[in-house]
């Protein structure tokens, strides 16, 4: 069940702090809130003392969770494939001394299970000043940049516009099941798409709160759509 109220909450939060963005752990908060899925987690303050992954299941991913940095994986802020909680553990000794030297601010680490193998997608979101809310869909990932495989509708959309972006797409046959993989499950990152620029969906409901949105990547696999990492930009609530 969506929970507009709560995401608008985290956001007004943020704003109230001085904040110009989410960190990933509020954003998936937010996505979480409008039925999108994120891995299994737990926020581990900067220096974590006891059992690491307590209830959660490795392999994992570790991130920084820093007021200061933004682009994690630029800050060598990211570990994945970790296999268990030591390995947690060393990572954050390691990260931890490495990203204080530089002085940047530690305020936690978000370990995470690996989301499932699938297609790496890329879903964002924004506000344009000529068109409105405006969603965008494509190909994700770090090749994201490279290779610009994306599409945009102007919200509210549907499932039909949902499926008109997808076959704009240069790599949509990867969605089916390319070279003997497993198809994708399209109804998942069409139910994604639709929860951030559909009727209701996040952009609706949050109003001017959100600028801009990014989740890079939703790793869409047979078995759904997860939502592996997520970046929220605030705007004005008016």
């Amino acid at each position: 069940m969506a929970d507009p109220a709560g995401a608008r909450a985290i956001l007004a939060a943020a704003r109230a702090a001085g904040r110009s963005a989410l960190n990933e752990v509020e954003a998936k908060q937010v996505l979480a809130a409008f039925g999108i899925a994120v891995p299994p987690g737990a926020l581990l303050p900067p220096e974590p003392a006891g059992p690491l992954a307590e209830g959660l299941h490795g392999p994992f991913a570790l991130k920084i969770v820093s007021r200061d940095i933004l682009h994690k994986t630029e800050a060598g802020g990211v570990r994945i494939g970790l296999p268990d909680a030591a390995a947690a553990g060393a990572a954050i000794a390691e990260m931890g001394a490495r990203i204080a030297a530089s002085g940047h601010a530690v305020d936690g680490w978000l370990l995470e299970e690996m989301a499932p193998k699938g297609v790496e997608m890329v879903v964002g979101a924004l506000h344009d000043p000529r068109f409105g809310p405006v969603v965008m869909c494509g190909f994700g990932g770090v090749l994201v940049e490279l290779l610009g495989d994306i599409a945009f509708a102007i919200c509210p959309i549907d499932a039909v516009d949902c499926d008109a972006m997808l076959e704009t797409l240069r790599g949509r046959a990867l969605l089916s099941g390319w070279r003997g993989a497993p198809p994708a499950a399209i109804g998942a990152l069409r139910a994604a798409l639709l929860a951030i620029g559909g009727p209701g969906g996040l952009l609706e409901a949050v109003g001017d709160a959100v600028a801009e949105l990014d989740i890079n990547p939703l790793i869409v696999s047979p078995a759904g759509a997860v939502a592996a990492d997520a970046r929220i930009i605030l705007g004005d609530a008016r």
